[in-house]
């Protein structure tokens, strides 16, 4: 080879690097920040030396699959793992969230911000998130909960908060062949209530919000236990009833579900405590009159807005002594500016105020200052 030739040959090469070191894209600092789960059992989260690997195992009933999502910061090497996987770089920019249940975790850690769409907005109750909405911020996109697809492929989001009651998600499997990451959120799965509002550190891990995270979560943990104490500390336990009718049958919470957990914590002797079910019972008008006619009070007693509401759903309802006595409390009266339930969308994320509303109901002498969140007596 001659020297010409050489030379020409070299200055190629230089420019070449000098163009591969100019295109070579930033790497952004992004710390792996270890993270402990004391209450939830839907989710695990591992830390490795460059990435996060976050399983799901619950989410929703009677699920086969195991979903896994590795974590790594953006501009560094795409981690390989065996197995399938969703690679999900972070911190994350713009999301898609499909429950109201996400909006609190969302608020609690500043992102709000990053919402971009969300399906029935109506559906948000939060005065914060609303005026987003309002102002443009966050599109709708879809209704009832599903997803419009087209919309939310313009919107270009770099991740979706997702989740399915029964294990359908072929809406989700088409937007993640698009090369938009999709994870499913099971916190609704828990069991403990604690558990539920732990599932804000999954959240957190996509936007590296995880120290803030660990701090708002131990806050609502300490009070929830604390008054859980307070409870347990009085001799008396005054017998409760819960959930209403639905056409011909009664369901009320199993006595291994969240609502059992709360009633349990706030020291009353509910009625079907003993069941080893995590969902709802389902019994008829006779058997849930005899058990608990005379319980002392009926919390959770679905949708009236009052007594007399109540009564012409169902007149039988006036042959329980809660409803005589007017010892009869609702979660649903609280709602949004739309109409949603402030209930069902911050009650997940704040069990302790509704632990503290319970026992404000069913031992007010031990907060008499307390003021409740979610529940009303009926009128």
């Amino acid at each position: 080879m001659n020297r010409v030739c050489f030379l020409a040959i070299l200055c190629i090469f230089l420019i070449s690097c000098k163009e591969e070191k100019k295109e070579a894209k930033p790497v952004i600092s992004q710390e792996i920040v270890d993270q402990q789960i004391s209450y939830a059992t839907g989710f695990t989260i591992e830390n490795k030396d460059a990435y996060k690997e976050i399983k799901i195992t619950s989410p929703w009933p009677d699920a086969k699959s195991t979903f896994t999502y590795v974590l790594f910061p953006k501009g560094t090497q795409k981690p390989s793992i065996p197995g399938k996987a969703s690679y999900i770089e972070i911190p994350v920019k713009k999301t898609v969230v499909t429950s109201t249940t996400d909006i609190p975790m969302l608020e609690y850690l500043g992102l709000e911000n990053k919402l971009i769409g969300f399906p029935h907005c109506d559906y948000i109750s939060s005065e914060k998130t609303r005026t987003l909405i309002d102002n443009g911020s966050i599109l709708e996109l879809g209704n009832n909960g599903h997803l419009n697809t087209e919309l939310t492929l313009e919107l270009a989001p770099e991740l979706i908060i997702g989740y399915s009651a029964t294990g359908d998600t072929k809406t989700y499997d088409l937007l993640e062949k698009t090369g938009i990451p999709v994870v499913m959120n099971g916190s609704w799965m828990e069991q403990h209530p604690l558990g539920r509002a732990e599932w804000i550190k999954f959240v957190a891990a996509f936007y590296g919000k995880e120290k803030k995270a660990d701090s708002i979560f131990k806050t609502i943990e300490k009070d929830y236990n604390k008054a859980a104490a307070l409870a347990k500390n009085t001799g008396k336990s005054p017998t409760v009833l819960s959930g209403n009718m639905f056409k011909d049958v009664w369901y009320v919470p199993g006595g291994d579900s969240y609502v059992a957990q709360f009633l349990k914590d706030a020291n009353t002797n509910y009625l079907w405590q003993e069941t080893k079910k995590t969902g709802s019972i389902a019994l008829n008008f006779e058997s849930v009159l005899e058990k608990a006619q005379n319980a002392e009070l009926w919390i959770g007693s679905g949708s009236s807005k009052s007594l007399k509401e109540l009564q012409e759903k169902n007149n039988r309802y006036t042959f329980f002594e809660a409803f005589k006595n007017k010892a009869v409390y609702s979660s649903t009266l609280k709602t949004g500016a739309k109409g949603g339930l402030i209930y069902y969308e911050l009650g997940p994320m704040r069990p302790d105020l509704i632990l503290k509303d319970i026992i404000q109901i069913a031992h007010p002498e031990l907060l008499k200052d307390y003021e409740p969140y979610f529940f009303e007596k009926l009128n």
